[in-house]
């Protein structure tokens, strides 16, 4: 699985290159212009398997190759404790909590990072990752300053990912998403955020373009696009959501492993952690740090954590330190 992760970012580098070579965000004429695309899609497929048809590092990277800490010997294990509310606990300046010995619970506010897959559900389980990717940063501070801003509503948080995720132009956003953006990133942010947007593929190229992705990306790939129309068109929310969240029937996705609801992640900061999403914008979170353990006295900050499931057709998670009411 390791060596299909790396083959996977290596086509994502080398595509990228091609891509800006190419022209996507030029101003050749869009038939000339897709039609070399086409030719290069299927020369770069041939030589190292294309999986995305973007160019550089995806927004977010983190699946299920980087969650290494899950601890199948607990199965079905609960601390031989009480839980309390996470909420008791001292919170750092990011929005996070300072951990002490014990069992705790936090219903936290989360986030599909995942476009066009399917929510959470039917018995799945998910484990802890590390939040990474070129966005990395920016999802990290819309997740941390999230928390001083409780009136933003937190669909709106999820738009901007979305449009993270997408490769949406932030100046395409309603004037609504542009505050709520100035409020959680900084000009920095948003300046490079744009700069690396990608242009709105012409309708009449897309069905081209689509032919050339493998099977099982095509999905992503449409949903990527078509949130990108959407945000640019001012389309609804529930329009984005229903582009970004599949519904009906679950296939087991490529290199899915078998992962109950529940498993516990050794944390490497030292405590344990599992993960009860309830579709994708509500997720019970669960730690347990023993007494005497290098966990105590960390802090737990859910905006650099990932929920990863272990059926890859299903959604990451990113969760804040937004408590879901």
């Amino acid at each position: 699985m390791r060596q299909m992760d790396r083959s996977y970012r290596l086509s994502r580098r080398a595509f990228g290159a091609g891509l800006l070579g190419a022209g996507i965000a030029g101003a050749a004429p869009a038939q000339a212009q897709f039609g070399g695309l086409g030719n290069l899609v299927r020369s770069v497929t041939n030589e190292i398997g294309l999986d995305r048809v973007f160019g550089g590092e995806e927004p977010i990277t983190t699946n299920l190759t980087d969650a290494v800490w899950g601890n199948p010997s607990l199965d079905g294990v609960d601390p031989p404790l009480a839980p309390a509310p996470m909420t008791s606990l001292e919170r750092t300046d990011e929005g996070g909590f300072v951990l002490q010995p014990g069992y705790w619970q936090f219903v936290a506010q989360s986030y599909c990072l995942h476009a066009g897959t399917h929510g959470p559900g039917g018995g799945d389980g998910y484990l802890y990752a590390p939040l990474e990717g070129s966005r990395e940063e920016a999802i990290r501070d819309i997740l941390r300053n999230s928390v001083q801003h409780p009136e933003i509503e937190q669909r709106d948080i999820q738009t901007l990912i979305w449009a993270i995720l997408a490769r949406a132009k932030f100046e395409d956003l309603s004037n609504e998403h542009k505050l709520v953006a100035a409020q959680l990133l900084t000009r920095r942010q948003l300046a490079t955020l744009n700069r690396s947007a990608l242009d709105l593929v012409p309708s009449g190229a897309m069905s081209s373009l689509v032919g050339e992705v493998p099977a099982p990306l095509r999905a992503a790939f449409r949903a990527e696009a078509a949130l990108r129309n959407g945000l640019a068109g001012g389309a609804s929310y529930s329009e984005l959501e229903s582009i970004a969240v599949l519904t009906g029937a679950v296939p087991m996705g490529e290199g899915s492993i078998a992962v109950p609801s529940g498993r516990w992640s050794d944390h490497p900061d030292g405590y344990r952690i599992r993960y009860y999403p309830s579709g994708y914008s509500r997720t019970e979170v669960h730690i347990w740090c023993e007494e005497g353990s290098a966990g105590a006295g960390k802090r737990f900050d859910p905006s650099v954590q990932v929920a990863v499931p272990g059926n890859t057709a299903r959604q990451r998670l990113a969760q804040s330190g937004r408590e879901k009411v």
